[in-house]
């Protein structure tokens, strides 16, 4: 304005020849350098006015100055950086409302998460609930699950016998492959041994449990006698216990006299003096004169054990 003001002085003394012709040159020139200054400030506030997203000119009659008054909530950098938090709230589990909320607006409603407005106790809760925390649980878990099969599977690399005793018919050897339910070996007892006398029907008679017995083991010839006593009767003879038992429906029946396996427990044994082995001949002698002792004595059956009831059984499961 004062450019344009000297300028057009010094024009009116330049036709009243009071000014001279080079003081009218350099007021033109510092107008039309003022002119141009003008026009760059312009050119800026409208660069300024697109960065801020809005229109470079604005409409008749508005100020240049004039921008909306939620500029701060709408504009492009604004909604790129609030976009960016979204997304990166969205991995601990926060989502907002609706993806049209301002700053502000989305601001508040973090906050609505605890009455009190506490950030700390929010962060809390976050944390507890994170997807991130939720898989990094389960990937525990599973790792401890892998652990304990491998524990497993370890433990399951040694074989532990269930009774003391000698390893029999062995079907291994160091350094095979084995596969799970293989058979490797037969482990026999050496003090859980038992006589299974096969007495004939007619000699049943006079048998109780109880009574006492020698035995004569063909191993040994007359040499030992092993103590023993009837511990019970098998109920069924060997023919009608093999695996294929005879058949007499057509009508052709032969009388044979039949034999029942009768169990012999031995009293006093020691396997490392006199050791027996499974499958070895033995010939027993029951004194019938002596009078039933132990369990059961005097009876031809065992006594049931009572089954334990369920709650008893769940009591002593605990």
């Amino acid at each position: 304005m004062l450019a344009q003001a000297e300028f057009d002085r010094s024009k009116k003394l330049l036709e009243t020849k009071v000014a001279s012709k080079e003081e009218f040159d350099q007021k033109r020139e510092q107008l039309g350098v003022a002119n141009a200054q003008v026009k760059q400030a312009l050119e800026n506030v409208y660069q300024a006015r697109a960065a801020l997203g809005l229109p470079a000119q604005p409409p008749e009659g508005a100020n240049l100055a004039d921008v909306p008054p939620n500029l701060d909530q709408t504009f492009s950098s604004v909604r790129e950086a609030l976009g960016n938090l979204m997304e990166a709230a969205a991995q601990l589990g926060v989502v907002s409302s609706s993806w049209d909320l301002t700053p502000k607006q989305v601001v508040e409603e973090f906050y609505r998460r605890d009455p009190g407005g506490d950030i700390n106790k929010i962060y809390a809760e976050i944390i507890k609930t994170a997807p991130g925390l939720k898989q990094a649980e389960a990937k525990l878990m599973q790792a401890q699950r892998d652990l304990d099969q491998a524990k497993l599977n370890l433990r399951y690399s040694t074989i532990v016998a269930e009774i003391d005793g000698v390893i029999t018919r062995r079907n291994v050897n160091p350094g095979n492959n084995v596969q799970a339910g293989q058979s490797l070996m037969a482990t026999r007892s050496l003090r859980d041994i038992w006589v299974d006398a096969n007495f004939k029907e007619t000699q049943l008679h006079n048998l109780r449990i109880g009574q006492r017995v020698a035995v004569k083991a063909d191993m040994y010839g007359s040499k030992h006698k092993f103590e023993g006593r009837i511990s019970g009767f098998t109920f069924g003879t060997g023919s009608t216990l093999a695996l294929l038992p005879p058949q007499n429906a057509t009508g052709n029946f032969v009388k044979v006299v039949q034999r029942l396996p009768v169990r012999i427990d031995l009293v006093n044994y020691d396997p490392d003096k006199v050791p027996l082995f499974v499958g070895l001949s033995v010939t027993p002698s029951v004194d019938l004169w002596s009078k039933p002792t132990g369990p059961n004595a005097g009876k031809f059956l065992q006594e049931l054990i009572p089954q334990p009831s369920p709650a008893k059984s769940a009591k002593l499961a605990k």
